[in-house]
Formats: structure tokens, C-alpha cells, sequence
């Protein structure tokens, strides 16, 4: 079946579509799997969609989109289960901004009901030079290579305890600060569900290459994708020999996309030269550093995030927490210079 699309979700942006596509009603029931659906309501809030430049796009009812199946996990937002089968007719729902698709179990209220969609077919690509033979498209057969070896230079990881704790904000300033310094930097995300957002702000901010788990084959990270992941990435973007590789992990190290499973490897730990950790309150921030002491090991190295808006928030973790506190926006030149003497100083952290 031939179709023509409204819109081609971002999170196929590795593989090569236009808006006419060959659909085929046998559709591969796997994670990535790429399919076209038919939007059947409007909705007034979270109504965008992501295309593969990145530019937020209005939808419709009556649209003809283009996503990938998939699941969500996130605490502000919607939760959502990866379907057992799929087939043309079947209705699924709208899981994120990036175009993942599949079968909606919880929502916040903030967000209202997802977009219901009718799923259409199986999106088929051609790879074979004049080929009439189409192949099921999926994001994991156009992901980077998983060759090479990890990097060598330092690795600067950013977590915090939830989503919109601040990590990106603060991955965007040292990006920022270290390139102005004449650092070559690289940049990812490690974990969450599929979007550009957050790596075209790292390109935004000045990092040389922006990679994430998308780009290593995967729609949503999870406990037991999440560290493998890590491990292609950090090689891809080890083959470009930055000088400097900031490290975003999305959601918080307890939340379910699986930031515990890369906190817990032993090979990943060994690249960090620094460790920042971003939290929305005071609690946020005692509990998030003695976790990571005592599950992984790890001592933050900086705090920053809306816990350090002023100084009541820097002054208590200076005081109870034994942890300096640069807050992102307001004392960036501070962050930086913190994380630019344990880059120099070659910090090792050690095993608690």
C-alpha cells in the first residue's frame, strides 16, 4: 500500500523516509519497529509532535503519522507498555513528543489523554540499489557502530533524582564553558525516550558532535538496555577524539529508564573525571548523594539544579552535605571552573 504522510516523527530520523512511503500490513511487533497511524482525536495540551529537524509540528486528527513502537516510563507524562502484537487496525497511543508508539496505561493530569491512533502498516524501506524488495524499517538497523574501543578522554557524567531536575541546563553550561575554553567537546544522553530536544541544545551550546541511545538503536532506555547502550555510544563518539565528553543520563538515578544499570558498570565509572548531580530541593539533594555512596560508590563531585537557586539551598548543602554547590544559571563561571580542575587534575574517584 502506497500512502502519503503529514508528518515523520523524529525518532526515525536515522533512516532515510519521505513523506511516500510503502506500508505493509505484516508489521514486526518489536521495539523500533517503524509504523504509520492515522490520528483520530485533537487534543489542546501536549498536542506536538517532533519531526527529524527537530521542529516541533502541530497535530491533527485525521494526520498520517509516522513513529516507532516503543515504551515510556516517565514520571511526568505518560506511562506506557510495549504491545504484546500489533496489527493494521489496531489502536494504539501517542507515548511522547518524539513519535513513540505504544499502548498508554497511566497519564499525569498536566498532559491530559494521549492521541489515539490507528495503526495503518509497516513502514518498508528499500536498501538494495533499484531493489523491489522492502525490508521492515527499524531504528536499531541503522544505529551506529558498537566498533572501537571506549574512550580516553574525560567523561563528565550529569544525573539528578527526577526528570526537570535541572541536568540539562547544567550539561548546556559546561558544554558552553569548556568549548570557550578551547576544549573539543563531545556530548550525549545516555538514557530516556526518543527526542531531539535535548541534543540539538547540547549542538546549541557548542558540543562538536551530540550523540544519544536513538542514535545507538534504541526508542526508550530501560534496566536492561541502558548500560549496552552507554557502551555504544561512549565508542562512537570515542572514534571522534574529543577532548571532553559531557555525559547527560535522563530521568533520575531511581527512576526506571535504567540510569542505575550505567551508575552499577565498572568500565563506565572508570571514564568519569567528575560527577554531577542535579536536585529540585534540599531532601533531593541528601538523599541523591548518599545513595550514590552507598548503592554505587560514587561521590558527587558538584550540586547544582533549582536546590541551589539561592543561597539558602547552596549554603545547606555546603553545610550538611559537604558538597560544593554551583548553581548552573546563576554561578556557571563557578561550575565550570570546578569541573575544569578535576578534568586537569585527572581526579580518580574512589571505592567507598
Amino acid at each position: 500500500m502506497r500512502v502519503h504522510v503529514d508528518k515523520i516523527a523524529s525518532v526515525t530520523r536515522r533512516i532515510p523516509l519521505d513523506r511516500s512511503l510503502t506500508l505493509s500490513r505484516d508489521i514486526e511487533c518489536v521495539p523500533g519497529s517503524v509504523v504509520a497511524a492515522r490520528v483520530i482525536n485533537d487534543k489542546q495540551a501536549y498536542d506536538e509532535l517532533e519531526d527529524v529537524f527537530g521542529r516541533l509540528n502541530h497535530v491533527n486528527s485525521d494526520d498520517l503519522v509516522v513513529g516507532a513502537l516503543g515504551h515510556r516510563n516517565a514520571l511526568h507524562g505518560y506511562e506506557g507498555v510495549m504491545p504484546t502484537s500489533v496489527q493494521a487496525g489496531d489502536r494504539l497511543q501517542l507515548l511522547n513528543l518524539g513519535g513513540v508508539i505504544g499502548e498508554c496505561v497511566s497519564s499525569n493530569p498536566e498532559v491530559g489523554p494521549p492521541f489515539e491512533l490507528e495503526i495503518f502498516g509497516q513502514v518498508l524501506v528499500y536498501p538494495d540499489f533499484q531493489s523491489r524488495r522492502g525490508v521492515a524499517a527499524r531504528v536499531d538497523r541503522h544505529a551506529v557502530s558498537a566498533d572501537g574501543a571506549l574512550p580516553d578522554c574525560p567523561v563528565i557524567f550529569v544525573a539528578g533524582t527526577c526528570m526537570n531536575s535541572g541536568k540539562t541546563a547544567a550539561a548546556a553550561r559546561l558544554i558552553k564553558g569548556l568549548q570557550r575554553s578551547g576544549l573539543r567537546v563531545a556530548a550525549t544522553k545516555l538514557t530516556g525516550i526518543s527526542a531531539l530536544r535535548d541534543t540539538l541544545e547540547m549542538r546549541d551550546y557548542g558540543a562538536e558532535w551530540a550523540l544519544d541511545f536513538t542514535d545507538a538503536g534504541v526508542v526508550g532506555t530501560d534496566v536492561d538496555n541502558a548500560a549496552g547502550v552507554a557502551h555504544r555510544v561512549f565508542r562512537a563518539l570515542g572514534k571522534l577524539r574529543p577532548d571532553v565528553i559531557v555525559a547527560e543520563t535522563g530521568d533520575g538515578i531511581m527512576g526506571e529508564y535504567g540510569v542505575q544499570s550505567i551508575l552499577a558498570d565498572s568500565e563506565l565509572s572508570k571514564l568519569a573525571a567528575a560527577f554531577v548531580f542535579c536536585a529540585n530541593d534540599p531532601v533531593g539533594v541528601a538523599g541523591g548523594v548518599r545513595h550514590l555512596r552507598e548503592s554505587f560508590g560514587i561521590e558527587a563531585d558538584v550540586v547544582t539544579g533549582p536546590a541551589t537557586d539561592n543561597e539558602v539551598g547552596v549554603r545547606f548543602i555546603h553545610e550538611h552535605v559537604g558538597v560544593p554547590a554551583h548553581n548552573a544559571r546563576l554561578d556557571g563561571a563557578g561550575l565550570v571552573k570546578r569541573i575544569r580542575y578535576l578534568i586537569e587534575s585527572h581526579k580518580v574517584r574512589p571505592a567507598v
